[in-house]
């Protein structure tokens, strides 16, 4: 592996030295505008509980906490590196019992079924192995009638991705076609499809 390639792909897994520049660069930047331009159009209760997967540096589940002054946010992610930024990112509210951080894969999601109103994945997707399966783990832990949703910064369509494919082991850029098609396979329905024409960012929400 090169060391373009070793340090891209912390993107999937952050780990180390490289890690944990990455999930500083996370709370920043783009990745800010992109997660704010989904969210603005994702209808979320006051009272909501979230589950974030792929929680990386901790910023959406601060965004999410200040639309549920009321609810509980939760993160995941299978990188001790980025569980531990986005613990301390949210210091406050895992203090006052409005959110919890914990290492574990969307593979096998350590909660019981129909647990949240909402679950969102910020450019994560790109790594899941087996996504119907994922997508399955996701709909289990969903309420009945709660909502998916997946924001990517790029929509797959443009052919950019291709050399972040070659750097990075184990990614996919989806499309919306195909993001729609795994989803309906793993039983999600009401699937809606949201697109920043210039920027090619990327929101899709599915409904249980």
């Amino acid at each position: 592996m090169g060391l373009l390639s070793k340090i891209f792909s912390n993107t999937r897994k952050p780990e180390g030295f490289f890690g944990k520049m990455m999930v500083n660069g996370m709370n920043g930047g783009g990745h800010a505008k992109m997660a704010n331009w989904a969210l603005s159009s994702v209808q979320i209760k006051e009272d909501d509980h979230v589950l974030d997967i792929g929680c990386g540096g901790g910023a959406n589940i601060a965004r999410l906490l200040q639309r549920v002054p009321k609810g509980m946010v939760e993160g995941v992610d299978y990188s001790s590196v980025s569980v531990s930024k986005s613990t301390k990112e949210n210091a406050m509210a895992i203090k006052e019992g409005r959110c919890r951080v914990q290492e574990a894969s969307v593979e096998k999601l350590p909660f019981a079924g129909d647990s949240y109103d909402l679950v969102t994945a910020f450019e994560t997707v790109y790594f899941w192995p087996d996504i119907e399966h994922c997508f399955g783990e996701v709909k289990r832990v969903l309420k009945s009638g709660g909502r998916f949703v997946i924001v990517n910064e790029d929509d797959g369509l443009t052919g950019a991705n291709e050399k972040w494919e070659k750097l990075i082991e184990g990614m996919h850029t989806y499309t919306p076609d195909e993001l729609q098609k795994h989803l309906t396979a793993a039983g999600f329905h009401n699937i809606a499809v949201s697109n920043d024409a210039k920027r090619h960012w990327l929101c899709v929400t599915a409904v249980k």
